[in-house]
């Protein structure tokens, strides 16, 4: 595929600097691209990148435009990451083969299914009773939607997603491969040394505008639902507990893990393989960083990190309380010092 520079400044709303018919026929990064690409900067850090590109044009901020400037070709936007995210939505659009409206012939539809003629279902999905797919929704091939359950409109599953019975996703989702939602919740109670399961009653409710990673699972509720509110963005192989609710745009890398019963605010993040334990509420706009173990509700926005090593619980208690009133033994200290040289 081939675009002029002139007709991407246009469509991503930037200034052009230099010839509209420059042509590219590729994105790439800045360090590897050749006339043929298009790149972009979004960070002063790769300036000597800019500088010794050979990109047929680069996407800057207004910061990076004279040097975009001195080395050729550029599209000047407000903010180039996000230019860069709607020029990556654009060529895919124009790249990728979109499945036919239609049922494949082996797919399996049980009757009750309500699937909207401009939908597309797969080679070997199943559709249960009851099930609803939408208007141009897209059911992957070898995909499982469970009796009752509900695709919004515009929303992919892709192959071998399971949306297990009662559960629903809302409009312009995405699901990647290998996802599970809808399993059972981790509930048992503990009898004469065994474990008697509790039957997980509940459902998922997913909003509009969420991305899920492959093979994340998100586990049905207990006796009340499962939430992810609208534009909440999961990395593959997250893990989200029964009767956890995520607030509205917040994202998980990779490997985080939330137990049962948590409560996580709008807008918040967490890095790769953080851990919140359940029943913990989390406010609005916090930011946990990779590998951090939260063990506390957090009450207050902000940025929180922390790790601890393995211990015996008893001695990690006394470990961990003296750490938390570490900062204030090592001011006692000093006070102390200052006094003795006196």
């Amino acid at each position: 595929m081939h675009a002029r520079v002139g007709d991407l400044a246009a469509l991503l709303g930037g200034e052009l600097i230099g010839d509209a018919a420059i042509e590219v026929s590729r994105i790439g990064p800045l360090d590897s691209a050749d006339g043929a690409t298009i790149a972009f900067l979004a960070h002063p850090r790769y300036l000597a990148q800019l500088r010794a590109s050979q990109a047929g044009c680069v996407i800057v901020g207004p910061a990076m435009r004279d040097a975009a400037a001195a080395r050729g070709v550029a599209i000047v936007c407000a903010d180039p990451y996000l230019a860069f995210a709607r020029l990556t939505q654009w060529w895919a659009a124009r790249q990728r083969r979109a499945p036919a409206a239609g049922v494949h012939p082996s797919a399996v539809v049980e009757p009750g299914a309500h699937i909207d003629a401009t939908a597309a279902v797969g080679a070997l999905a199943f559709v249960a009773s009851g099930a609803r797919i939408a208007a141009h929704a897209v059911v992957g091939t070898q995909c499982h939607v469970g009796e009752g359950a509900e695709v919004g409109e515009a929303t992919v599953l892709k192959p071998r997603v399971l949306l297990a019975e009662g559960c629903r996703i809302g409009r312009r989702g995405i699901v990647h491969g290998g996802a599970v939602i809808g399993a059972d919740g981790f509930g048992f109670a503990p009898t004469e040394g065994r474990w008697e399961k509790i039957e997980q009653l509940g459902a998922v409710a997913i909003g509009d505008d969420v991305e899920i990673g492959a093979n994340t699972c998100i586990d049905r509720g207990a006796l009340e639902d499962t939430v992810l509110e609208d534009g909440v963005k999961l990395d593959n192989l997250v893990q989200i507990g029964h009767n956890v609710r995520v607030g509205a745009h917040s994202a998980f890398a990779g490997c985080v893990g939330v137990a049962g019963s948590a409560r996580i605010g709008r807008h918040c993040t967490a890095g790769g393989g953080a851990i919140i334990l359940g029943h913990l509420e989390i406010v609005d706009h916090v930011h946990i960083t990779a590998a951090t173990v939260v063990t506390r509700s957090i009450h207050k926005p902000g940025q929180y990190s922390g790790a601890f090593p393995f211990d015996d619980n008893a001695s990690w208690e006394k470990n961990a309380a003296t750490l938390r009133q570490l900062y204030a033994l090592r001011e006692r200290l000093r006070a102390l010092e200052r006094k003795s040289s006196n």
